[in-house]
């Protein structure tokens, strides 16, 4: 099982070095990959009909892809990951092109982690429709793939239209495509086109309940269960007299990825986040 930190995007700030040192301590400390989550945009909680999401204007969020390309070149070993990627609110070809050049970058360290979001107001600002936007990702994926895999890609779909086209440079590897979502929809998606899925669930009952059933559909679909991944999080404001029975729950789902979470832990400064994850190591 590998065991990974999630980029603590809402707390750590604005500081390079403390960007940079994060990460670097997560490599040398041994973890396999880092996480961050993805959000383009904030609400302006003032705004008319007011707001309840969890996120806003005044949250700060650093740019995946951005963040990673600059991380590439400060790191040797760690994975990074998009967990996850809004992809329907990006454009397609894009995001193909700027996940093969990361690839690249970084020796064949990227796992794209994709989801399709629940900010409409998101949606809106980047001009792409909030209401469609889980069929929209399956073509998404489908056009990524032949972009990454072909010179030249002719493609004619419901959302997409390419018409001889392609990408260089091309990925050197086949991108492995993870999924987040909890509905049924999005299970039965990942289960058909998915390489893993980023769960937002706990390592209980009804957590092993929704593992059972991505690995039936993923069975289903004449896809091999024990090849599809699944990772899930450990938060460590739940302390380290409670982490080593959570990881024992995750390795007994046989999750094959587990991060640790430092944000919402109540940590003093950015900093702090870096003796956290020291400390989550040597939990457990």
């Amino acid at each position: 099982m590998k065991i990974g930190v999630t980029f603590p995007q809402t707390e750590i700030g604005h500081d390079p070095s403390v960007v940079r040192d994060f990460a670097q301590a997560a490599e040398d400390l041994g973890y396999d990959y880092l996480l961050a989550y993805d959000h383009v945009l904030g609400a302006d909680p003032t705004r008319p009909g007011g707001w309840t999401g969890p996120y806003s204007v005044d949250t700060n969020f650093h740019e995946p892809f951005v963040l990673f390309g600059w991380l590439a070149g400060l790191t040797s070993r760690i994975e990074l990951t998009t967990g996850v990627i809004i992809l329907p609110q990006r454009q397609t070809a894009l995001v193909a092109k700027q996940v093969a050049e990361l690839d690249i970058l970084s020796g064949g360290r990227i796992r794209l982690g994709i989801g399709t979001g629940w900010n409409a107001v998101e949606y809106e600002s980047l001009n792409e429709d909030f209401h469609n936007r889980g069929i929209r990702q399956a073509e998404q994926v489908e056009v990524m793939r032949l972009l990454w895999e072909n010179d030249v890609v002719d493609y004619t779909g419901r959302w997409h239209r390419i018409d001889r086209a392609g990408i260089k440079p091309r990925p050197t590897r086949r991108i492995p495509v993870w999924f987040g979502g909890s509905d049924e929809r999005a299970l039965r998606r990942m289960a058909r086109i998915g390489d893993g899925w980023m769960m937002n669930r706990q390592p209980d009952d009804a957590g092993s309940a929704n593992i059972a059933r991505v690995r039936q559909w993923v069975k289903d679909e004449d896809r091999d269960p024990n090849s599809f991944g699944i990772q899930g999080s450990i938060g460590y404001q739940a302390g380290p007299e409670k982490w080593p029975a959570q990881m024992q729950r995750w390795k007994d789902l046989q999750a094959s990825h587990v991060g640790v979470i430092t944000m919402n832990a109540g940590l003093a400064g950015p900093r702090d986040h870096i003796e956290a994850i020291r400390k989550f190591k040597e939990g457990v």
